[in-house]
């Protein structure tokens, strides 16, 4: 890897978002998403608030994470969701995020970062385990966009 930055992403940053987003979509078994997305889906999501962070390696991004409040969940706590490129795993992308993610949520003010994983999906459910979430509890027979049953596992980190 030549050069990666982690930067606040911004709403132009959306459709090479999107593009990503879409490709690990299309592979499928990691994300509960099931439809593509837009740029313009992403750019609304953004609108919304949240603390969204990207990653790239020589210009082209290759991973995103976002967190935000829920209404499911406590004030304190914040969800997270993150996205790295096909073929860019293992090299250091999800950590960088997570550094910059876990110290923006904790200066806006979150006790606790909840990640809602499939239970199938065993590298997502490695990475967080290896930031140090920790399992709350077990989501069974959750049913995805698609209707495709998946059971998922909720972890929550302590900031």
């Amino acid at each position: 890897m030549a050069t990666l930055n982690i930067r606040p992403a911004q709403p132009f940053d959306a459709g090479a978002m999107a593009t990503l987003l879409n490709a690990i979509i299309r592979q499928g078994g990691t994300t509960a998403l099931t439809k593509p997305v837009t740029g313009d889906d992403l750019r609304d999501k953004m609108a919304l608030g949240g603390i969204w962070h990207l990653a790239e390696n020589d210009g082209d991004v290759i991973g995103f994470q976002w967190v935000n409040g829920h209404a499911d969940l406590p004030g304190d706590t914040c969800e997270i969701a993150t996205f790295v490129a096909l073929g860019n795993h293992g090299i250091g992308v999800g950590s960088a995020l997570f550094d910059a993610t876990r110290n923006a949520a904790r200066a806006r003010g979150y006790d606790w970062i909840e990640a809602v994983i499939r239970a199938d999906n065993d590298g997502g459910r490695a990475y967080y385990r290896s930031r140090g979430f920790e399992t709350a509890r077990h989501l069974h027979n959750q049913t995805l966009a698609d209707g495709t049953p998946v059971d998922k596992v909720v972890k929550r980190y302590r900031l």
